[in-house]
């Protein structure tokens, strides 16, 4: 039995669309996404340590690992074929299984990029949350993750990420940043052959709209690319109506 937490909304028999989150965010963080996605059968997972999602005793040795952890959620699901969408960490996920399984019809890269920082830049992020907890990281995160607008306009939705950061598992935590020390993906964009949507926060200065632009040019089928504005690197919270905009026309094309 595996051990990522999956929660099912939208149409039980409706085409299957797999939301993947950022690092240090749950589930929750799709809730304005949700919605939207009435018509689809919408499957959220969990990534390790968090949310409902386990721990395994041993760490991931890229993120790789990870994509192989949804597909057996998935699997367990009796999901054959989906469309996946992924914001930072989710979205390197999304990039995984879009190069490499035939079950993906269509994904959605948002505020990601085929490198997240490497290996020194998430040894110190993992030795923070091991250290200090996963809220030694919240102020960065929250100072990256939205706009100063939106933090000053919207105190109740930035407290709740904030609970979000905080409630991850440390351990949890680490797992998926051993992943992205070893991510670098630029070379294998030309595998992904399905159709594409990047969305990039216009003021996101972890994935700036240039390393969506990045993706875009190498992925190897058919590609829609938007810049949001406003936003930051947590597009899908700080702006969904255009974030649900572009996607339910990219899935229903």
């Amino acid at each position: 039995m595996t051990f990522l937490r999956t929660q099912e909304f939208g149409t039980p028999d409706g085409e299957a669309v797999v939301l993947l989150s950022s690092i240090a965010t749950t589930s929750e963080a799709w809730s304005e996404v949700v919605p939207a996605l009435s018509r689809y059968r919408v499957i959220t997972v969990d990534h390790r340590g968090h949310g409902g999602s386990g721990v395994p005793a041993q760490r991931p040795e890229d993120v790789a690992t990870l994509g192989g952890d949804v597909l057996a959620a998935l699997d367990e699901l009796g999901v054959d074929h989906f469309s996946v969408v992924g914001v930072s960490l989710g979205g390197a996920i999304a990039q995984w299984l879009a190069a490499n399984s035939p079950r993906v019809d269509k994904a959605v890269f948002a505020a990601t990029a085929t490198y997240l920082g490497g290996k020194q830049a998430w040894e110190q992020k993992i030795a923070t949350a091991l250290h200090d907890g996963t809220s030694g990281l919240t102020p960065t995160l929250l100072g990256n993750w939205f706009t100063e607008g939106f933090r000053t306009a919207h105190p109740d939705a930035v407290q709740r990420v904030a609970d979000m950061i905080d409630s991850v598992d440390d351990e949890g935590y680490a797992h998926n940043g051993t992943a992205l020390a070893t991510w670098d993906f630029g070379s294998q964009l030309r595998k992904i052959t399905c159709p594409v949507l990047t969305i990039a926060g216009a003021s996101d200065p972890t994935c700036p709209p240039e390393k969506l632009a990045a993706i875009a040019a190498g992925v190897s089928g058919p590609v829609r690319s938007i810049v949001v504005a406003p936003a930051a690197h947590q597009v899908a919270i700080e702006n969904p109506d255009a974030f649900n905009a572009a996607l339910t026309q990219f899935l229903e094309s």
